[in-house]
């Protein structure tokens, strides 16, 4: 069976359609590569295989492991068919090279014909057209690349005169908006100095119009054969008898009574039946303080009061009051009580304490501060007041740890929400866990003057007491960093440490993550306190309030930083007293960044220039100014503060008579003014003052040594609201024992104190016999004598100024400073108040 080229054509069609060719061939390919040991069990197996594969499916390798499978080229449909040649074109090797033999000679022939018909051609004229269009090319180029270049030129010069166009305009729009502004800038400063001109003319017209009433009243008033009478007095009458306060409303009526002390409302009650109607309402009664008129009111009239009004007390203060126990007994009768404050009492007891707390069970307030309670009344609070929510255990160094314990039996107290240990230093660590575990719901914590108060302390603390939102800590030496890291776990809203050398930047670090509420910072005097404080502080969103004082290595750069953040927009107060390395640039950046600051203290900082605290004046909402101890030489810092109330510009030894004139004209709302230690302030500062500061409340003047007698007058009839005057060392104020002498000599012999300091009852006396207008006393000292009977505090010492001062008598500049402290120490200060002798017979 060599071939099948010549076998019967049935016979190749049978090999065809059944596949015998393939068959074998995957059979023969299988044994050939697999060489199986039994080759007929395999055969036997494929074969199978075959059957289920379908012959259609028949492939050469299929009898082949996958394994052992090659990658073979086919160059037929089958081996086979060439073996049996079944194929009438068989395609053998000798074929195909003979073929591709063929194929490529005809190829190269071909193109080698072409090649040689175009090789023909005309050489010379091929090459001037290629010449010919490769000089074309090369000019396109070279004109391209010019035309580039001359365009990218042309760019840069239509730029720079576009540029240079934009900069001439620039240049005209500047030099015509200077024009402009200089202009304006003239104009509205000649409006301005035209605007301040006829101000002060204005006011200099209102100042002799005043004068000239004033020299009038006095000639009225010396040619007048009764002085008691005064035409004061008479328009009071007038006015009196045009309003009756009766007819108005019960609540009007209230709220004028609500604003007098005890000791008035009794005075009130004397002047007519009316009035002692009106003094009789139920809700006038609801507080009463007799702490006011502790000295003079004796123990029968609390008793018969608290009797009276038992059922209508509401609120009680016996602050300071050496009481009976029987009187404090009394209280027990008040049912309704609420608030109880007894600081201060040394009469008050344990058994005053039981009384209290069986009759007084609704009590909210109760303030026990150094006062002798022991652990027997720390034993009552549980017991009785269940609701009590104030408790000031403040100084009470009678009671022990056992009696913290005490508050936890029974009901405990805790709704305790406000609680004060100052200065209970007999207090150890479990004292307070004690406080822990019974006063759980504690926010508002006090605990100054307590140099015992360790880390420890507070840890035990706020163990429990996870609701403190308000913490004080004043006096506490060796409260460290570690005390703030143990308060990451409570709110805190309101901090307050003073005089601690222990804590320092650290407990900053991170305060706005773990007190992001916090508004009320006050760490005075805490020298470990610098620049990176301030820079840590700035996110705080809700701080309203800052105080460093004292904190002396605070500067420029930390406070830039802190008003860089968000906390400058709601700061309201910002105390950096004694911040000696402050300068013009804080206070340019607080004029920028805080436009709600109300309160603001640079208190001897030093290094502020008239130039800084010019800045002020940008500040607009400012209320509360302290700028004492620095370089103030002009005005400009008052003339934007229409709203200022409180100004302190003591010993600013620069300030003149220019600069009061223009506080009195600008800031006319001004209730408290301290100009100590200035010695260029003459009388005519001061008369401006009186005649346009009308609401002056508080005023300091202490070593003026220029003021005279003469600004008590005007005083006394511009600034009628006067109620504390301070004259230390106020040497050309005449000594107002004088005019108690002159008197002597009309009254006949008697003792009076001597020296610089004031004795009022005389010359209220004087007054009242008729002798205050006895023609032996000049009419300053009348003056000084109405002026004294007008104010509530009044202090005075003609001495000579202080070493410290830095000036003489005379208002000269003193060179040398010894002594400085010793002096200051030495200098003696009187304080006097005034009242009136028919108050104190009323009382």
């Amino acid at each position: 069976m060599a071939s099948l080229r010549n076998a019967n054509p049935r016979l190749k069609n049978y090999f065809k359609e059944n596949y015998i060719p393939q068959v074998c061939e995957a059979l023969l390919c299988g044994i050939l590569v697999t060489c199986p040991e039994d080759p007929l069990r395999y055969l036997e197996g494929m074969i199978m295989v075959i059957i289920k594969s379908g012959l259609q499916n028949l492939l050469w390798d299929m009898c082949i492991a996958p394994s052992m499978k090659s990658n073979i080229r086919r160059l037929s449909e089958t081996y086979l068919e060439q073996l049996f040649e079944l194929d009438d074109q068989l395609m053998t090797p000798e074929l195909m090279i003979k073929a591709c033999s063929f194929y490529t000679g005809h190829l190269v022939k071909t193109h080698f014909c072409t090649w040689r018909d175009i090789a023909r051609t005309d050489e010379n004229v091929v090459l001037a057209e290629k010449m010919n269009r490769a000089v074309t090319c090369y000019n396109f180029r070279l004109q391209k690349s010019v035309f580039h270049h001359w365009h990218s030129y042309m760019e840069d010069q239509k730029e720079k005169l576009k540029n240079m166009l934009l900069r001439i305009q620039q240049i005209i729009y500047c030099h015509k908006l200077t024009i402009i502004l200089t202009k304006w800038r003239n104009t509205a400063r000649h409006k301005s100095k035209k605007k301040e001109d006829e101000l002060i003319l204005k006011h200099e017209l209102q100042l002799k119009k005043w004068k000239n009433r004033l020299i009038l009243k006095r000639a009225a008033a010396e040619e007048s054969n009764f002085p008691e009478q005064s035409s004061s007095e008479v328009s009071l009458v007038d006015e009196t008898l045009k309003c009756d306060i009766s007819l108005l409303p019960e609540r009007a009526i209230l709220q004028i009574f609500f604003y007098l002390s005890l000791k008035d409302v009794i005075i009130c009650g004397q002047v007519s039946h009316a009035w002692m109607l009106m003094t009789q309402l139920n809700s006038l009664w609801n507080a009463i303080d007799f702490s006011t008129v502790k000295n003079v009111i004796p123990d029968k009239y609390i008793v018969s009061t608290l009797q009276r009004w038992r059922l209508n007390v509401l609120r009680l203060n016996f602050r300071g009051c050496l009481l009976r126990p029987k009187t404090f007994r009394s209280v027990s009768h008040c049912r309704n009580l609420q608030e109880l404050n007894v600081s201060d009492c040394p009469t008050f007891t344990d058994e005053s304490m039981r009384h209290i707390s069986e009759g007084c069970p609704g009590v909210l307030y109760l303030n026990l501060s150094n006062t002798t309670i022991t652990n027997r009344t720390m034993r009552l609070l549980p017991r009785h007041f269940h609701n009590l929510q104030n408790l000031s255990l403040a100084y009470c160094r009678r009671f022990t740890d056992k009696g913290l314990q005490y508050l936890n039996l029974g009901n405990g107290c805790h709704k305790l929400i406000y609680l004060d240990l100052s200065g209970c230093t007999q207090i150890s660590v479990q004292g307070f866990r004690y406080i822990a575990n019974s006063c759980t719901g504690v926010m508002h914590l006090t605990i100054n003057d307590m140099p015992t108060l360790t880390d420890n302390c507070v840890k035990a603390l706020v163990e429990k007491c996870s609701r403190i939102t308000s913490l004080v800590f004043t006096g506490a030496p060796h409260i460290t960093d570690c005390t703030f890291k143990a308060l990451s776990t409570c709110k805190l809203r309101k901090i307050r440490f003073e005089g601690n050398k222990r804590v320092t930047d650290a407990s900053f670090k991170s305060v706005d993550k773990n007190y992001p509420n916090l508004s009320h910072i006050y760490m005075a005097d805490c020298k470990g306190i610098t620049d990176s404080s301030l820079r840590s502080l700035s996110p705080l969103k809700q701080l309203t309030v800052l105080n460093l004082a004292n904190c002396v290595r605070i500067g420029d750069m930390g406070l830039k930083q802190f008003l860089d953040g968000p906390a400058s927009i709601k700061i309201r107060e910002l105390n950096l007293s004694n911040c000696v390395q402050l300068s013009d640039a804080s206070v340019m950046k607080l004029s920028e960044r805080c436009p709600n600051l109300n309160y603001l203290s640079l208190r001897n900082c030093e290094h502020l220039t008239a130039q800084g605290i010019g800045y002020i004046v940008n500040i607009f909402s400012l209320v509360s100014i302290d700028l004492s101890g620095t370089d103030i030489s002009n005005e400009a810092f008052c003339k934007s503060s229409v709203i200022l109330e409180h100004l302190d510009v003591s010993y600013c030894s620069q300030l003149s008579d220019m600069i009061i004139k223009a506080l009195a004209i600008y800031c006319i709302n001004l209730t408290s003014l301290s100009i100590a230690g200035c010695p260029k302030i003459t009388d005519s500062a001061m008369e401006m003052l009186s005649a346009k500061c009308h609401y002056l409340h508080i005023l300091d003047i202490s070593g003026c040594v220029l003021l005279t007698d003469q600004i008590l007058e005007d005083l006394q009839i511009g600034c009628k609201q006067l109620r504390i005057l301070k004259m230390q060392y106020c040497t050309n104020i005449s000594k107002i024992t004088l005019a108690v002498k002159a008197l002597q000599t009309k009254t006949g012999p008697k003792d009076t104190p001597g020296g610089g300091s004031l004795n009022l009852p005389e010359l209220e006396s004087g007054r009242r016999v008729g002798l205050r207008s006895d023609p032996l006393l000049p009419s300053s000292q009348k003056a000084a004598q109405r002026m004294s009977s007008k104010v509530q505090q009044q202090e005075y010492n003609s001495n000579d100024p202080p070493r410290w001062f830095g000036y003489d008598r005379e208002g000269n500049r003193v060179t040398e400073l010894d002594n400085i402290t010793s002096s200051k120490g030495a200098s003696e200060l009187t304080v006097e108040k005034s009242t009136y002798s028919s108050e104190d017979q009323a009382a």
